[in-house]
């Protein structure tokens, strides 16, 4: 495989792996405040 190719490879599937990683952590920090609210009987907005 030429180098330049596996370099626009990994480039090309970096972005969704990044992209998955800051969903996983946003959708973890919301489900924290959910239980957080929950715990003291508030709402989340």
């Amino acid at each position: 495989m030429d180098m330049k190719v596996a370099f626009y490879t990994f480039y090309i599937l970096m972005w969704p792996a990044l992209t998955l990683g800051v969903l996983f952590y946003i959708c973890r920090a919301v489900w924290r405040d959910v239980k957080e609210a929950k715990k003291n009987n508030k709402g989340l907005v």
